[in-house]
């Protein structure tokens, strides 16, 4: 499939770029122009001193910001409501994830998904038996996990993601297109060539829970620099 390959293009946010008759928001689908992925960029590299329980920056044009918390998925997460008119986008908890609903039909897609520690296991392991379990097995044993380095983490926060190893990595250069984007190597879950995505661990937090985040390519509704893990209520 041939995919404009990333690049950084801090001259407008994402949702102002689209095309001359699109007055919507952001547009959907995974394969978008390049540009897009620039503010999503430039969200996840702003620094890490947002005001304690508010945004870290202003409502897009269309949208207002409303604190989301769901105690049985043990999430917390600020997120915009936008209204363009003829389209209206929110957020909504549905089983296991954080979800992004369009009005104009279609069912809501997960943006956030909440995965739980097994008794004993380490953030670290949980997002290796996570990766593991959504990977092809071939796939899975010819990539490692890496820090996720696009960006800077928020405080308490920690942020993974699958790359190939390094025998994986020099066969696929040799076969790559220069002028193509590939498929993710490390499939779904691993990193992502034409958009953003990664494990996030929140290791203090007290919860025994870890992230799977897809930012994608444009500049997300949701604020992934809000994103809290719930620790468990006390037992009465």
């Amino acid at each position: 499939m041939d995919r404009t390959p990333r690049s950084v293009d801090r001259s407008q946010p994402a949702y102002a770029r689209r095309a001359p008759r699109d007055t919507g928001p952001p547009p959907r689908g995974r394969t978008r122009h390049t540009a897009i992925v620039a503010a999503a960029l430039l969200t996840l590299a702003a620094p890490a001193g947002a005001a304690k329980d508010a945004p870290s920056h202003k409502p897009f044009k269309g949208c207002t910001w409303a604190k989301m918390s769901d105690a049985k998925l043990g999430l917390e997460v600020w997120a915009q409501r936008c209204d363009y008119g003829d389209r209206k986008i929110d957020f909504l908890f549905t089983g296991s994830s954080l979800a992004q609903r369009y009005s104009d039909g279609g069912a809501p897609e997960p943006v956030i998904d909440v995965y739980d520690l097994v008794d004993g296991e380490t953030p670290e392991a949980g997002v290796k038996r996570v990766f593991a379990a959504h990977t092809d097995k071939a796939v899975a044993a010819r990539c490692v996990i890496a820090p996720y380095k696009e960006g800077k983490a928020p405080a308490g926060a920690e942020r993974f993601t699958f790359v190939p190893d390094r025998a994986y990595a020099k066969e696929l250069k040799k076969k790559q297109d220069p002028n193509d984007v590939p498929e993710p190597p490390c499939g779904d879950f691993g990193d992502a060539p034409d958009g953003i995505q990664y494990f996030e661990t929140q290791p203090k937090s007290g919860a025994a829970k870890i992230l799977f985040v897809r930012v994608g390519q444009d500049e997300p509704l949701f604020d992934e620099r809000t994103l809290r893990l719930l620790p468990p209520a006390p037992a009465h």
